[in-house]
């Protein structure tokens, strides 16, 4: 079973002034959507030592297979999750973000401002959401049925090649 957990970036949900509104979204669509398991959550504020900090945890002590987070990734003064991640990712995964701001263009204008990076550390991918809920559906829509490969080459199954097609010259 695929382990995911989901970080949500955002200084007044952290502090308890506001209820997270995307990360039961996504725990939703992780369960309902990929038939997954949401094994950590937690709720942080706008602080890139606190958003690396929880993320390294969860790649490297709970080694899940899959972290998603939610806000941040705006142009806002205090938007600083796509800097915590590439921090400390080993590897980036452009296409990801690439198909969420594409795919997002046909419905909003607005998605020209996302800076949502994706990308892996050690065996683990993290995928950054935006903060809105509506958003966050339509974004993992986009990128679901790539998830289930990604985490196959990652956790070198063998199964994976046989996602891979090769033409005969």
């Amino acid at each position: 079973m695929v382990q995911v957990a989901i970080l949500t970036i955002s200084d007044r949900s952290s502090r308890g002034e506001r209820p997270d509104a995307s990360g039961p979204v996504i725990a939703q669509f992780v369960r309902d959507g990929l038939n997954w398991a949401v094994g950590h959550s937690a709720i942080v504020p706008d602080d890139a030592s606190q958003i690396c900090s929880k993320l390294v945890e969860w790649c490297d002590e709970a080694k899940v297979d899959l972290i998603f987070t939610t806000g941040g990734t705006g142009v806002g003064p205090r938007d600083v999750t796509p800097e915590a991640t590439r921090a400390i990712l080993d590897r980036d995964v452009p296409g990801l973000a690439e198909a969420m701001r594409a795919a997002s263009l046909k419905i909003t204008p607005h998605a020209m401002l996302t800076r949502a990076v994706c990308g892996i550390r050690g065996r683990t991918l993290i995928v950054n959401l935006p903060g809105s809920p509506k958003a966050c559906r339509e974004n993992l829509e986009t990128i679901a049925p790539a998830l289930p490969h990604a985490l196959q080459l990652l956790g070198e199954n063998p199964a994976a090649e046989a996602g891979h097609v090769t033409s005969a010259r």
